[in-house]
Parts: C-alpha cells; structure tokens; sequence
C-alpha cells in the first residue's frame, strides 16, 4: 500500500523506488502483487507517465486512510509526538520567507533544538511531496489539490507613492486617474502591468504604462520612495516604508478583497510532532493579517 501511494504521489515507480530505498523493479513487483490481490488494475503505465486507473482513484483515498491509522497507532505506541525531532522542511515566497517566515524558524529552533530545519525560498509552486517538504506558506487562493490548508493570515494588494510625488502631481482620486500618473510595474505581481481593483461592487482592470518594470519589489519600492511614481505591491512588502512615512497608501478605498496566507501540508489524518508545533507556533506568535 505504502508503495501504490507513493508511485501514485511522485506518478512514476522510479522517484518512488528512491523514496522507498528499493528498487524499480522492486516496487513493480510490490505493485503487481496488490493488483493481483486486488484483481484490478491500479495504475496505468506508458512509457512516460503513470496515471491512476479509476478504481486506483478510489482505492488511493482509502488506502491513505488506512496507512493514517497505521502511523497513528505506531506513534502512539511509541511515544513520538510527544517531542518533535528530525528535519523540518519549509517552503515560503521569497520576500515573505525571508522577512516573515525565517525570524519564525529562528524561534522555533529555540524551542524544538532538537529539530534541524530546512528553509527553502520560491516564488515558484512546488510539489511538496516530490521535493520532499513537509509544509509551505502560500499567499493567495489556492488551486484544488490533495494538501491540507490552514488559513492563517490575509495579505491585500495596496497602491503606494511617496509623500513628495503625490504633492508634485497630485492624489488619485480614482482607479482612472492612474493614467495620468507615473507607475512603477513589479513584474512578479502580474504578467501584464494591468492593476486590479474593486469599484461599485465591480472587479475592473486599469492598464498603464509603466516608466520603470522590475521583478524585484524592493527596487519598486526603493524608486516609489525616491518620487518614481505609483507601485502596486503586496502590503507587507511596503509596511517598513508606510511605518516609516516614506510612502502613501493611496485608492484604499478601491483595493481588491484580502488574499488569504495559508499554511499547506500534504494529507494525513495525523500530524508529525514538528508540524504541528510549527503551525502552532505560527498562530500563537505570527501577526499575518496584512493591509
């Protein structure tokens, strides 16, 4: 079971054989014998992919439910959850990883000495099971998928312009007047420099042409702080610079609904001591609301 589960997870037998510490072969075998057991095909198999039959699909669901048991009763009987221990492995987005997720780590090390930990920064998606981490934080909504979510912070979507250019060329009023104003485009944030808003209860779009694109919200930030124009980032990104008054939120009135910061973590009934401390240690501690 535990070998249709993770060829299912990785879609191959060879990632799964290197997971498991067996063969290729060997794992072929193990799944040839459940489905001889079974007397149904589980898995479909070409020459570049591995896919779930239909019962494989039904059969997947249940079986996680038993190897959940089975982990359970193990820990309980050995005493494991009491105390996390081992590797922990995060994934976070670049700029919220490094500012809000690695100070949490640190504390966390502190308290668990015990655990070595692992930080890995993306903005990319990954596959938590086929990288091999054991948690994420993701800003935004989610696509379906078989990981478990928990929400735990919300994040908005701000305009922001230093205090000197909105004196030189005056305070939108409007999502309109962005066309008579300089923009700063973080590329990261969308493929197009369109910006979104919320107006009369409608979602609308503002085109612009940017002055200054870059992928780096520290440099929209740092040419939005030195008259550069209006940017549109993430709130935590510009919170520094609005506690420090280098910089205006502007069309507050307009901004989009809050996206949610989720920790995610792959399926199981039961959670490993080091997660579930982290994710407690994040709601206790961690203040993500955002905008």
């Amino acid at each position: 079971m535990q070998a249709f589960v993770t060829v299912a997870d990785l879609r191959g037998f060879a990632p799964a054989a290197r997971k498991l510490g067996l063969s290729p072969s060997g794992v072929t075998r193990l799944i040839a014998g459940l489905e001889d057991r079974l007397g149904a095909r589980l898995l479909q198999r070409t020459t570049r992919s591995v896919t779930l039959t239909d019962v494989g699909s039904r059969y997947l669901e249940r079986v996680r439910r038993i190897l959940a048991d089975v982990e359970e009763a193990e820990s309980s009987a050995e005493g494991e959850r009491t105390r996390p221990g081992g590797r922990l492995v995060v994934s976070a987005p670049v700029g919220f990883g490094r500012l809000h997720v690695s100070p949490l780590m640190s504390a966390y090390l502190k308290r668990y000495p015990e655990v070595s930990a692992d930080l890995r920064l993306s903005d990319s998606l990954i596959n938590l099971v086929e990288e091999g981490v054991d948690l994420a934080a993701r800003i935004g909504h989610l696509p379906d998928s078989t990981l478990v979510a928990r929400q735990v912070g919300e994040m908005r979507r701000i305009v922001v312009a230093s205090k000197a250019y909105l004196a030189a060329r005056g305070v939108p009023k409007t999502p309109a007047d962005i066309s008579s104003h300089q923009t700063i485009h973080f590329g990261a944030m969308s493929t197009s420099p369109d910006w979104r808003f919320l107006e009369d209860g409608r979602d609308i779009r503002v085109a612009n042409t940017p002055q200054f694109t870059t992928n780096s919200a520290d440099a929209a930030i740092g040419h939005a702080e030195q008259g550069g124009g209006l940017t549109w980032v993430l709130a935590y990104q510009a919170a520094a610079s609005l506690k420090a008054g280098r910089l205006k939120i502007v069309l507050a009135e307009f901004q989009q609904p809050a996206l949610p910061i989720h920790i995610v973590y792959p399926t199981s009934r039961l959670l490993s001591a080091k997660v579930r401390t982290f994710i407690d240690l994040v709601t206790e501690t961690a203040d993500w609301h955002f905008g």
